[in-house]
C-alpha cells in the first residue's frame, strides 16, 4: 500500500495542470503561471494538495527507506527542493494580496512536510526553513487576531491546523508557537461541550467535531482532556451522535468537492484512532475504534481512481492508517 501511494504521489506533484490557483493579481504583470510562480508546489491541482503530496512521499520514504520508488522520491527532492527554488516559493509570500494565502490549511502542511523531514535527518530540511519559519511567523501574527474559530469542514479549519502546526511545534522543539496553539485552542473550544454534529456537509472532508476533540487531544494535559472530552461528548459510549459514527456516502467520485467526503472518512478515522489513542479501555474506547475502522473501509479503496480523490486523498488515508 505504501508503494502504491508513493507512485500516486509521484504521478502528481510534478502534474501542472489542471490547476486551481488561489492568487490575487493586482494587474497583468501578475499573471499566473503555476511553475513559473512555484516553481517547488505547482502540480497536484493546486498548491496545498502538492504540498501534502510532497510530506506524502517524505513521510513513505522514512518509513520504508528499501521501498522501490525510493529513488524517483529522491531523484524529485533532489531536483525540486533546492535553496534557489524555496527562495522562489518564500518571496511569493511578501507579493500583495498574500497574507490569507492558503491560510491556514497551507500553513499547517508546509509546516508538517518540514517536521518530517526533519524527522527523517533529510538534507532537505534545513534547504526548505525558510518558508516553514515564514508560515510560523504567520501563525504568530494571526491566531492572536482570530476573534472566533473557522469550525468549516474545509480548508480553513481552525482545528485542523492546530493538530498539524501542533505536531510541527513539538518535534521542532518551538514552545513558543506550543504555547501559542494552546492558549487559543482553550480560548475557543474550553467551554464546548454536548456537541450536537450536524455534520457531515455536502462537501467536508473534516469532521469539525472530532478535528476540535483531536486538537484539545494533542494541545491539552491528558487530564484535562478526559474532563473536557466527557463534556464534549457526552454520548460517546453509546455511540452519540450518531452521525458522528456513520460513515459519508459519495455520490460521484469525479466531482471535486463531493469528492471531499472520501477525505471525510479518512480523516474521522485518523482523529477517532487519535482520541481513542488517550483513553482507558472501555464503551467509548471501544466505539471510536469500531467507527474508524469503518471510516477507513468505505474510503480506503477510492484513493486512487479520478483524479479529483487521486491528487490528495493519499495523504489522508496514510494519517488514517498511521497517524
Amino acid at each position: 500500500m505504501a508503494a502504491h501511494f508513493a507512485r500516486t504521489a509521484l504521478g502528481h506533484v510534478t502534474r501542472e495542470y489542471p490547476h486551481k490557483a488561489d492568487h490575487v493579481m493586482g494587474s497583468d504583470a501578475d499573471a499566473y503561471i503555476p511553475r513559473a510562480v512555484h516553481p517547488i508546489f505547482y502540480g497536484s491541482f493546486d498548491w496545498h494538495s502538492c504540498v501534502h503530496g510532497y510530506w506524502t512521499l517524505a513521510r513513505i520514504r522514512r518509513l520504508f527507506p528499501e521501498l522501490a520508488e525510493a529513488a524517483a522520491i529522491d531523484a524529485l527532492f533532489a531536483e525540486s527542493l533546492t535553496a534557489e527554488k524555496v527562495a522562489v516559493e518564500r518571496a511569493y509570500l511578501d507579493r500583495p494580496g498574500t497574507r490569507s494565502f492558503e491560510r491556514p490549511y497551507g500553513w499547517a502542511w508546509l509546516l508538517m512536510l518540514s517536521g518530517e523531514l526533519h524527522a527523517g535527518g533529510s538534507p532537505y530540511a534545513e534547504v526548505l526553513q525558510p518558508l516553514a519559519d515564514a508560515f510560523v511567523r504567520r501563525f504568530h501574527d494571526y491566531l492572536p487576531m482570530l476573534t472566533y474559530p473557522v469550525r468549516a469542514g474545509t480548508h480553513a479549519n481552525t482545528g485542523f491546523a492546530l493538530v498539524l502546526a501542533g505536531r510541527y511545534a513539538e518535534r521542532r522543539g518551538d514552545g513558543d508557537l506550543l504555547a501559542l496553539l494552546a492558549r487559543r485552542a482553550g480560548d475557543w473550544f474550553g467551554g464546548d461541550a454536548d456537541v450536537q454534529a450536524w455534520e457531515p456537509s455536502g462537501e467536508d472532508f473534516l469532521s469539525p467535531a472530532l478535528i476540535e476533540a483531536l486538537a484539545m487531544r494533542q494541545l491539552l494535559a491528558p487530564a484535562d482532556f478526559a474532563e473536557w472530552l466527557a463534556r464534549f461528548l457526552p454520548g460517546l459510549a453509546e455511540g452519540m451522535p450518531v452521525t458522528l459514527f456513520t460513515p459519508a456516502v459519495v455520490s460521484d467520485r469525479s466531482d471535486p468537492k463531493f469528492a471531499h467526503l472520501d477525505g471525510l472518512n479518512l480523516s474521522r478515522a485518523w482523529a477517532m484512532r487519535g482520541i481513542a489513542d488517550a483513553l482507558p479501555e472501555g464503551a467509548g474506547r471501544t466505539r471510536l475504534l469500531a467507527a474508524a475502522d469503518a471510516h477507513l473501509a468505505a474510503a480506503i479503496d477510492h484513493v486512487a481512481g479520478d483524479y479529483m480523490g487521486e491528487h490528495w486523498l493519499a495523504s489522508f488515508a496514510l494519517l488514517a492508517l498511521e497517524g
